[in-house]
C-alpha cells in the first residue's frame, strides 16, 4: 500500500455501555484484524441486548473483543469496534473456510442488524439493505486496487453497489484519516459482498490500527473532533495516494429534476428520512428547492464530483428519485405512467438530439419511452427552467421510464466528461456501475 500521513485530528471518545466492557483493555496489535461496523443508532440493542447480554453471547461464540461507542451529538450511528487476533480459528458458516474471531464476529453483528431491517417499499422489488464501515486512508487501497480492479471484480462478482464515499460524507463518529466504504444491495448479495471486503482487510492490517483505542481523545461542542495536539488536517479524498492523486479528470456532474409540489413529501419523507437514505446510499448531494409559489413545481438538485470509470452518485440518486419525484398517471387497466421532468443546459442538449435527431431516436426506439425536449419558446415549460435550459421529458410505464432516464443521464454525463457511449443495450439501473453516457455531438 502506498504511504500516507495519517493525522488523527478526529476522534471519538468510549464510554462502556454495560459493566464487562470496562473490563476490557485489551489493546489493538500490529497484526490484528479490525473492523469499525456503523451501527445505525436506533439498532443498537440488537447488539448490546438487555444487559449486555447479547454482546456477551457474541464474545463468548466468536472470542472476538467488541466495544461499543458512545452516542456522538449529531451521528445517527455508533462505531462498532470489533477485533482480534489474525489467526483463523473460526468455522464460516456451513462452509470448510477458517476465518479469524474478528471476522466470525463481524458478520454475526452484521445478521443481527439486517435482521431488524424493514421490508422494501412499492417500488423495491426485494428488501435492500446498507452496510458502512469506516476504514483508516492507509488501509483502503487493498479495497480498491491499482486502477480501482480489486473493488471492481468485488462488485462484478458480487452484484452488490460499493463506494468508497467522500471526505464529506463522513460521520462525526468518524477520525479524519478514515474512508467511508459503503456497501449496498439486496441482502445476500451485500453479505457475500462484505466477505470479500472482510477478507481483504484481514490481509492487509492498517499500520495505525494501535491507536484506534486511544482514551486521550477529546471531543467538541461543534460534533467534530481533535486529539491532544489540534491542528490543521487533511481530509483525504476516497482515492488519495492510490489513484489520481492530482486530482485530474474529477468532475461534477449535476441534474435538475422538476418535481410537483405534491410529490415533495414524498421526496423528503417524515422528519427527512427518505432524502437522507438517498444521500447515504448514492454518495450525492441533493437538494431541494422551495417553490415561489404554493403549487409551483420546485427543483431536485442532484451532484457529485466523479470519476468517469467510477460509478456515479448522481445517477444513482436520479435512479431513486425517479418514482418519487414524477408526475403518475394510473391507466383504466391499472398501470402505472410515470412522466419524469429533467432541465438540461441548452449547450448540451445536442448529445441527447444528435444528428438529424438520430440519438433521440435511437433512444425512443431502445426504451419504448415518450421522450421529448421542450424549449423556452414552449409553453409547458416550467417556471424554475431557466432561460438557458430546456426540459427533457420522460413519459412511459415504470420500467419503461426507468431505462430512458437511464439512457438520458448516461448521455449526458459522458458529455460533461467529453467521453463516448458504451454499449447501452444491457443494464441494471440498481447495480450502481453506470459507467458510460452518450456520444457528445451536438446539432
Amino acid at each position: 500500500m502506498a504511504d500516507q500521513n495519517i493525522d488523527y485530528g478526529k476522534r471519538y471518545s468510549h464510554q462502556p455501555d454495560y459493566p464487562d466492557e470496562a473490563k476490557e483493555s485489551h489493546g489493538i496489535g500490529p497484526q490484528d484484524t479490525v473492523y469499525r461496523y456503523l451501527c445505525p443508532s436506533r439498532k443498537i440493542g440488537s447488539i448490546i441486548g438487555r444487559g449486555g447480554e447479547i454482546v456477551k453471547q457474541l464474545r463468548a461464540e466468536t472470542n472476538a473483543k467488541i466495544r461499543i461507542s458512545e452516542n456522538v451529538p449529531g451521528c445517527e450511528e455508533r462505531v462498532v469496534i470489533i477485533y482480534s487476533s489474525s489467526e483463523q480459528t473460526n468455522s464460516c458458516g456451513d462452509t470448510d473456510d477458517l476465518v479469524s474471531p474478528a471476522q466470525d464476529a463481524l458478520f454475526k453483528v452484521h445478521d443481527r442488524v439486517i435482521a431488524e431491517e424493514a421490508p422494501g417499499d412499492e417500488f423495491d422489488d426485494v428488501q435492500q439493505v446498507v452496510v458502512r464501515m469506516l476504514v483508516p486512508s492507509d488501509q483502503i487501497g487493498c479495497v480498491i486496487g491499482k486502477g480501482g480492479q480489486v473493488v471492481q471484480t468485488i462488485r462484478n462478482e458480487t452484484h452488490a453497489q460499493i463506494r468508497i464515499l467522500s471526505s464529506d460524507y463522513l460521520p462525526n463518529c468518524a477520525l479524519s484519516s478514515d474512508e467511508l466504504l459503503q456497501i449496498s444491495g439486496d441482502p445476500t448479495v451485500v453479505r457475500n459482498a462484505l466477505y470479500q471486503l472482510a477478507s481483504r482487510l484481514h490481509d492487509n492490517p492498517s499500520r495505525s490500527q494501535h491507536l484506534l483505542l486511544s482514551s486521550s481523545s477529546l471531543h467538541r461542542a461543534s460534533g467534530g473532533y481533535m486529539g491532544p495536539n489540534p491542528g490543521p488536517f487533511s481530509l483525504m479524498g476516497p482515492y488519495a495516494g492510490y489513484r489520481n492523486d492530482s486530482g485530474d479528470g474529477v468532475r461534477e456532474f449535476s441534474l435538475r429534476f422538476v418535481c410537483p409540489a405534491e410529490n415533495i413529501g414524498a421526496v423528503i419523507g417524515k422528519g427527512g428520512a427518505i432524502i437522507k437514505q438517498i444521500r447515504q446510499e448514492s454518495g450525492a448531494f441533493v437538494t431541494v428547492h422551495s417553490s415561489a409559489a404554493e403549487g409551483d413545481d420546485c427543483l431536485i438538485t442532484v451532484s457529485a464530483k466523479e470519476l468517469f470509470e467510477d460509478a456515479s452518485p448522481t445517477i444513482d440518486a436520479a435512479m431513486r428519485l425517479q418514482p418519487r419525484c414524477s408526475e403518475k398517471f394510473e391507466k383504466d387497466s391499472g398501470v402505472l405512467i410515470l412522466t419524469t421532468r429533467l432541465l438540461v443546459p441548452s449547450s448540451r442538449i445536442g448529445c441527447l438530439i444528435g444528428k438529424g435527431g438520430s440519438i433521440i431516436s435511437e433512444m425512443r426506439n431502445l426504451t419504448k419511452a415518450n421522450i421529448r425536449i421542450l424549449n423556452i419558446e414552449n409553453e409547458n415549460l416550467p417556471k424554475v427552467a431557466s432561460e438557458d435550459e430546456q426540459m427533457v421529458q420522460i413519459t412511459g410505464e415504470i420500467n419503461v421510464a426507468s431505462n430512458a432516464l437511464l439512457q438520458v443521464t448516461t448521455r449526458l454525463r459522458a458529455n460533461v466528461f467529453e467521453m463516448d457511449m458504451p454499449d447501452m443495450t444491457r443494464h441494471d439501473n440498481r447495480d450502481g456501475n453506470f459507467r458510460g453516457s452518450g456520444s457528445h455531438v451536438v446539432s
